[in-house]
């Protein structure tokens, strides 16, 4: 599937220091996917002792046979849920 970056999650991506690879793993591989209103949906995934030991979440929307990231950071909260 295609994955395409919006400018935010670009910038999101270079200030948290996230790699393309790391947002693709987690859409494939993720450990919860929710959705969200309008069509959003967010994925998370623990990646262990990176990116601060917090797991990553990817915030996207399907469109098209692609998915558009819409933004990605470290979910910092100690706690986080599984649907």
């Amino acid at each position: 599937m295609n994955v395409e970056f919006s400018r935010h999650a670009r910038r999101r991506m270079k200030l948290y220091g996230i790699s393309a690879e790391d947002v693709r793993l987690t859409l494939e591989q993720a450990d919860s996917v929710e959705h969200q209103e309008d069509g959003l949906f967010a994925a998370t995934k623990a990646f262990g002792t990176t990116h601060g030991d917090y797991p990553l979440k990817v915030v996207y929307i399907e469109e098209n046979n692609r998915l558009v990231v819409v933004t990605a950071y470290p979910l910092k909260r100690r706690v986080w849920r599984t649907p």
